[in-house]
Parts: C-alpha cells; sequence; structure tokens
C-alpha cells in the first residue's frame, strides 16, 4: 500500500511503516495541482498541520483509506468531505501531551518572571536587574480553559506548585475536575478568578475569537498562556490588552497565520512572550506521534479499529487487546446469511474502503 507523507515526521514513523511492508514517498511542501497529482494513487495520507486537505484533496484520492494527523489538530483536514468519501481522520492525540504541558508550564514562568525580555538586555550588556519585579505563581489562581489532555496535565504540574485551580470545560464532569484538584466553573467565571488563564482548545467555529476585547477585560489583570491553537485568541485584542496595562503580560506559541507576519501587533509588545509554536517540539513527542500514526495507518489498511479515528468509531489503547479476539467473531457473525450458523467457521476481512466511516459522538473534537 502507498503512504503519502506531506508534512516531516520523525524517522520513527517513516521505519516502522517500511516495515510493515508499505511503499512510504514524502513530498513536502506540496500544494494546488502538485498535491492532488501526488496524492491521485495513494492509499494513505500523512500530515501535519502544514498540509491543507481539503475536499479537493479527497476528490482527486479515489484510492484513499487513512488521513493520519501526526499530532492533536486536525483543523487543517475538511473532516465531513473525509466522512462523505470514506475515508478515516485519526490523529495522535497522546504523543505531545506532556511536551505540550511543559511548554505552557514554561510559557507561564518565562510571562511572569520577564524571562526573554531580562535575557535579551543582559545578552546586549545591561544589568537591568531593578527593572523587573516578577510575579510568583504560587497561592495564584490558574484558570484553565479546556480541561482535556493538555489542560489536565498542566493542571497536575501546576496544582503541585501551589496554585489554586478553576477550570472551564463543558465536556469534563465535576467529578473529574475534583478529581485533578480544580473546580469547575462558567466561562466568565474562569476569567474572572484567573490570575494565570491557559488555553487549550481546538480551533473549531465554536472557540475561533472565542476570548477577545470583552474576555480580556473580565480578566481586570494577570496573564494569558496560549500554547493550543492559534485564532482562538484575538490577537489584535491581547496586544492591546497587554500595551494598555488591562493584563499584566501573555505569552503565546500559537498564532492565527503561521508563520507570524513580521507585522503581528504581538511581536511589537515588550510583555508579550512569543515563539514560533515549540508545543510539541521535543524528541520524544516527535517520535511519539509519528510512530502513532504509523500503527493506525497499518491498522486501517489491515481492516482493524483505528485507535484514534475521529470520524468512525475507536478504540482506547487500553481496552483494544481485551476486545481484539472478538473482532473477528463479530465480523463473520455480521455477514451470516439468515438461519446460517456461522460458529466456529471464519471469512476474510471485507476491504476498510467497504464500510465508510459513520460520524460519532467524537467527530467534532470537543474544547480542550
Amino acid at each position: 500500500m502507498k503512504v503519502l507523507i506531506t508534512d516531516p515526521i520523525d524517522d520513527a514513523g517513516l521505519e516502522r511503516l517500511r516495515e510493515a511492508g508499505h511503499d512510504v514517498e514524502t513530498a513536502y511542501d506540496l500544494d494546488g495541482e502538485a498535491l492532488l497529482e501526488a496524492v491521485a494513487d495513494a492509499n494513505a495520507l500523512v500530515v501535519r498541520s502544514g498540509t491543507e486537505v481539503t475536499e479537493a484533496v479527497f476528490e482527486a484520492a479515489s484510492d484513499l483509506v487513512i488521513v493520519g494527523r501526526a499530532g492533536i489538530g486536525v483543523d487543517n483536514i475538511d473532516i465531513d468531505a473525509a466522512t462523505e468519501h470514506g475515508v478515516i481522520v485519526a490523529n495522535a492525540p497522546e504523543g505531545n501531551v506532556r511536551a505540550a504541558a511543559e511548554h505552557t508550564v514554561a510559557m507561564s514562568f518565562a510571562a511572569a518572571r520577564s524571562i526573554p525580555q531580562a535575557h535579551a538586555r543582559l545578552k546586549a550588556g545591561e544589568w537591568a536587574k531593578s527593572d523587573y519585579l516578577g510575579t510568583e505563581l504560587n497561592g495564584k489562581t490558574l484558570g484553565i480553559v479546556g480541561l482535556g489532555r493538555v489542560g489536565q496535565e498542566v493542571a497536575k504540574r501546576l496544582d503541585g506548585l501551589g496554585m489554586d485551580l478553576v477550570a472551564y470545560d463543558p465536556y469534563i464532569s465535576e467529578e473529574r475536575a475534583d478529581r485533578l484538584g480544580a473546580e469547575l466553573v462558567e466561562f466568565e467565571a474562569c476569567l474572572e478568578q484567573a490570575d494565570f488563564l491557559t488555553v487549550h482548545t481546538p480551533l473549531t467555529p465554536e472557540t475561533e475569537g472565542m476570548i477577545s476585547t470583552d474576555e480580556l477585560e473580565l480578566m481586570g489583570s494577570g496573564y494569558l498562556i496560549n500554547c493550543a491553537r492559534g485564532g482562538v485568541v484575538d490577537e489584535d485584542a491581547l496586544a492591546a490588552a497587554v500595551d494598555d496595562g488591562t493584563l499584566d503580560g501573555a505569552a503565546i506559541d500559537v498564532f492565527a497565520e503561521e508563520p507570524v507576519s513580521p507585522d503581528s501587533p504581538l511581536l511589537d509588545v515588550d510583555d508579550v512572550v512569543v515563539t514560533p509554536h515549540l508545543g510539541a517540539s521535543t524528541e520524544a513527542a516527535q517520535e511519539n506521534v509519528a510512530t502513532s500514526i504509523a500503527d493506525q495507518v497499518d491498522a486501517a489498511f489491515a481492516g482493524e479499529p483505528v485507535m484514534n479515528a475521529l470520524n468512525a468509531p475507536s478504540v482506547d489503547e487500553s481496552v483494544f487487546p481485551r476486545i481484539r479476539p472478538y473482532i473477528g467473531l463479530a465480523e463473520t457473525a455480521g455477514k451470516a446469511p439468515p438461519n446460517s450458523s456461522t460458529v466456529g467457521s471464519r471469512t476474510s476481512r471485507s476491504p476498510t474502503r467497504a464500510t465508510s466511516p459513520r460520524r460519532t459522538s467524537n467527530s467534532s473534537p470537543p474544547p480542550r
């Protein structure tokens, strides 16, 4: 089977696909007609955030079985179009969770203690010790918008540093929040109580621009940290809020357009710390997401459940080993003609393309 990879992934993922016997082709920086031509005979497409997988891509790729996103965010993939064309879309949500959480914590400290600014001035020969009076995280309130995988890891780490936790997430139960030491509150209350606000939501029509001028005014002061997705926070509004003193500072790793424009107002405000989308940029995270998506591509080709399918029924990794022996039996029973006995018989698996993925409750990821 042919696997086309249009954004760079770790070599461990490439090797896993080759060891499974697949024909792996890498072709980076494709778009337009070049992308449509390259994907025409592909059975799987593996991307990161650089490739836009539009309806035209699915129209051009009649043999496509699965699109794998080596990472979490899938806002560059038209999942509805994939579903209409019977193509599975899967991501790798676990592989870079710790890396993203650690970067969020690092950015919180960087903003609170003005580390990049002091570093730059000292490198330039200035001993500006008296110009920086930092803020301690201990005893402050952390507001978490999106208490999913990354949000939960951030909660664990910053709870251990003595912060009080409040969180907004309409998809998380109070019991789950309690176990993390967080109080579940409404969105406005989360903003009002937060000394530090961290954002962990995907970019969807519902979350785009969800934090803008009015929301920043509700915070009143403090720091906003976004290492999730660009576009969730209104960048012009954030720059203005830090510049006029509404907020004490901010730390931003993701932008509505990447690479970020040199004209972005966020780059002109001294108390805004910026990094170029480094949240998942660790060796471990890159290897984890690459091998995870390689395994899911291989599972799709074999007609097995795809662990993190977003538009088809999926199975948690911890559960799959226990139910795997029953999958063949269930499939055989389902194919049997009326009044026939199938116990003890085996039939070959139908091709993956025979059953189009169905929209399920996890087709559109909730704010996390």
